[in-house]
């Protein structure tokens, strides 16, 4: 019997509408390109959604922590190696290194995913409902996911907040909102100057889900160091301010306003 292969690796081409104003790829393209990757590799392994909602189950993005060196052009591709490190308790931790059309490697990520039952929408543990498959003991990032640091209560000159509604087109296939967005509307909320910079680090750690028609509010408090800023960020439920994700962003080469 063959085994799957631990480690999965796939090309993109950069297409010209994932590219933002500058003419270089979207973070949140490399977070989508990185999760289809894992989603292929997934299937390879048994583990796809689609197995799993057979099942009555389904993966949630728990948390995620990208880094990135440099944005590549339209002219280049994006190679993506992605593994499986863990699978214990209730949460997987997947990993994924890019690599530019030469080998060059400019991108990390590592990420952390548990099984929800669709029917409680409660974590169950991994090792009752999901088939052995196997493991690189290998982190992209050495991140053991401590809890981000809380946005700040009192917020000061630095502070923004932007309202967004749930559209239909920011619900996947479990009905809820794609965990891409999230990142999306922290971003919206970056003052142009820090935005104008390169971002280096993007951390999300997701908490309660939002759905189609939900009011959303997205707040930002920014930390400014020379040319360099750190972001702390805050989605909340306009309605009850239940928080929904807390996201961590750095930046460099940031102008002066």
């Amino acid at each position: 019997m063959n085994l799957p292969d631990p480690i999965f690796e796939h090309e993109f081409p950069i297409r010209y509408h994932e590219l933002d104003s500058n003419g270089l790829l979207r973070p949140l393209t490399l977070l989508n390109l990185v999760q289809d990757a894992g989603g292929m590799h997934a299937a390879q392994l048994g583990v796809s959604v689609r197995d799993l909602r057979q099942r009555g189950l389904t993966w949630v993005l728990s948390r995620v922590h990208l880094t990135v060196d440099r944005y590549l052009h339209a002219d280049d591709v994006i190679h993506v190696r992605t593994w499986p490190s863990t699978r214990e308790g209730l949460f997987s931790c997947r990993e994924f290194e890019m690599f530019d059309r030469n080998g060059n490697l400019f991108s990390r990520a590592t990420s952390s995913w548990a099984v929800l039952s669709l029917a409680s929408r409660r974590p169950v543990r991994l090792q009752e409902c999901l088939p052995e498959y196997p493991l690189i003991v290998r982190r992209a990032l050495d991140d053991d996911f401590s809890t981000l640091p809380q946005f700040p209560d009192a917020p000061d000159d630095a502070f923004r907040e932007i309202p967004f509604l749930v559209r239909r087109s920011d619900q996947d296939s479990n009905q809820h909102v794609n965990n891409t967005v999230y990142s999306d509307w922290a971003l919206e909320t970056v003052p142009d100057e820090v935005a104008a910079g390169h971002l280096s680090s993007l951390e999300v750690s997701f908490r309660a889900e939002a759905v189609y028609g939900d009011s959303i509010l997205s707040q930002c408090s920014v930390k400014k160091s020379g040319e360099q800023a750190e972001c702390l960020h805050r989605i909340v439920d306009s309605r009850d301010r239940r928080e929904l994700a807390r996201l961590r962003t750095r930046w460099k080469g940031i102008k002066q306003p």
